[in-house]
């Protein structure tokens, strides 16, 4: 394989974990689900999908694969920073 389609593979597999987040936040909700572990869950993909991102770049140098799984994974990851933040303000 060349350098460009692995780049491209990268690419379209950095989106794989916004959309695993996503389904995540609307299957493990309710009283008894543990925040903690789904933020967690947000951080791990979301950290492993923008090193995806940049990989992706790397190898390809197309930008728009990059900024569209950046973003969405910046994305997720603002989102379990105020998910913990507010989880830290909520307890006595």
């Amino acid at each position: 394989m060349d350098k460009r389609k692995v780049g491209n593979i990268l690419g379209f597999t950095s989106i794989i974990p916004v959309i695993t987040s996503v389904i995540v936040f609307y299957t493990q909700r309710g009283p008894n689900a543990d925040i903690y572990f789904i933020i967690n869950i947000f951080v791990a993909l979301s950290i492993l999908g923008i090193f995806l991102a940049i990989f992706s770049w790397l190898f390809t140098k197309r930008l728009i694969l990059f900024f569209i799984a950046f973003i969405g994974n910046i994305f997720v990851l603002a989102a379990a920073f105020l998910l913990l933040l507010a989880m830290g303000i909520s307890e006595p």
